[in-house]
C-alpha cells in the first residue's frame, strides 16, 4: 500500500517537519519513520534510511556512527524535502535518483522505469537456460530491447565476462541513462546502446534476446499505485488493450535475428505467459522451459528457443 494521507494530513505533518535541525540523526529516523507508518508506507523503515543516507551523505554504518549527533540546517532542509516528496507519493528511488538492481547501482530519470526486483526473474532465467546449454564463458551477442536504465542488459553482461551486449530503446533520453550506467558499472566497453523500436535497428544473429516491455492493459493504469502511475513513463507501462501489444511486435522481430540455439526470455505480467508462448510458437520457437515465477509465485519470465533446422 502507498502513501494514504489525505491532503491536509500533509500539510498537518509538514508543519512539524522544521525542526530536526535540533534533533539528533537517530531521533530524525525515528521520527520520520512514525509519520511515514501514518501515511501507510509500508516500508517506512527501509525509506527513511535511504532518505537519510543521501542526505547526509553516509552509508549506513556511517548513520549509526553518527546516531547522537544533530543534523545540520543543510541536513535538515534536504529531510525536510525529502520526506514531503515521499508523503505525496514519490518513490523513494526517484527521491535519490538511482536504484540497485542485481547487485548494481542504477542512476534514473524521468525517462526510465524504476528496475523492480522481479525483473530480476529474467535475468536469472536467461543465465540459468545459458548454463544448461554450457556457454556461459562463450563469447555471447546479447540484445536488451526496450533497455530504459540498462538494468536487464548490465545485470547479465556483469555474470557473462565474454559476452557484448547492444539495448535498444526509443528514448534517447533513457539511452544515455544507460550508457552512464554501463560506465558506471564498468562495462562501457562491451555495452553499446542504440535508439530504434525494439529489434528495429539491429543486425542479427543474437545468442540471447531479453525484453521487459509495457505489458500493463490501458484500462489499468489508473489503478495502478500512485509511485507508477504518477512516476514512472506511461510509454514504459502501456501494453494496449491487452497488454500485449509489444509481445506481438518484439518477438517474431526477434526470432528472426536468433540463430539455431539462441533463446527470447522476456518478463510478462499476470496471466500472459500463455498468449505469449503462443505469440513466440506462431513466430517458430519452442519452450525452453516452463515460465519462471517470481519470489511471490507469479509466473514472471517467459523463455523460447529456436530450434536447428
Amino acid at each position: 500500500m502507498g502513501p494514504g494521507l489525505r491532503r491536509d494530513d500533509i500539510e498537518i505533518v509538514a508543519r512539524h517537519m522544521n525542526d530536526f535541525a535540533e534533533q539528533t540523526v537517530e531521533a530524525t529516523r525515528r521520527a520520520l519513520a512514525a509519520r511515514f507508518k501514518t501515511a501507510n508506507i509500508e516500508s517506512a523503515e527501509l525509506d527513511v534510511r535511504i532518505l537519510t543516507e543521501h542526505a547526509l551523505g553516509l552509508d549506513f554504518t556511517g548513520i549509526i556512527a553518527a546516531a547522537q549527533r544533530q543534523l545540520t540546517p543543510n541536513e535538515s532542509s534536504c529531510l525536510e524535502d525529502f520526506a514531503r516528496r515521499r508523503l505525496a507519493g514519490e518513490p523513494v528511488a526517484r527521491i535519490v535518483g538511482e536504484k540497485e538492481f542485481w547487485g548494481l547501482p542504477l542512476q534514473l530519470s524521468s525517462a526510465t522505469l524504476v528496475p523492480r526486483p522481479d525483473t530480476e526473474t529474467v535475468v536469472e532465467f536467461a543465465l540459468e537456460l545459458l548454463r544448461a546449454n554450457g556457454t556461459l564463458d562463450r563469447p555471447l551477442r546479447i540484445a536488451d530491447l526496450g533497455t530504459g536504465s540498462g538494468a536487464i542488459l548490465l545485470a547479465l553482461l556483469s555474470e557473462l565476462p565474454a559476452a557484448q551486449g547492444f539495448g535498444t530503446d526509443i528514448s534517447e533520453d533513457a539511452l544515455k541513462i544507460a550508457a552512464a550506467n554501463a560506465a558506471r558499472a564498468g562495462l562501457s566497453g562491451r555495452a553499446t546502446f542504440i535508439a530504434c523500436d525494439y529489434a528495429a535497428g539491429l543486425s542479427g544473429p543474437f545468442d540471447l534476446i531479453v525484453s521487459n516491455p509495457p505489458y500493463i492493459r490501458t484500462a489499468d493504469i489508473d489503478g495502478l499505485a500512485t509511485e507508477v502511475r504518477h512516476h514512472d513513463p506511461l510509454a514504459a507501462l502501456d501494453g494496449g488493450t491487452d497488454g500485449l501489444d509489444a509481445y506481438r511486435t518484439l518477438i517474431p522481430h526477434a526470432a528472426h535475428l536468433l540463430p539455431p540455439g539462441g533463446h527470447l526470455v522476456v518478463e510478462a505480467g499476470l496471466g500472459q505467459t500463455g498468449p505469449i508462448e503462443t505469440f513466440m510458437a506462431n513466430a517458430g520457437l519452442t519452450p525452453a522451459a516452463a515460465p519462471k515465477a517470481d519470489l511471490a509465485g507469479i509466473p514472471r519470465a517467459v523463455a523460447g528457443h529456436k530450434l536447428a533446422r
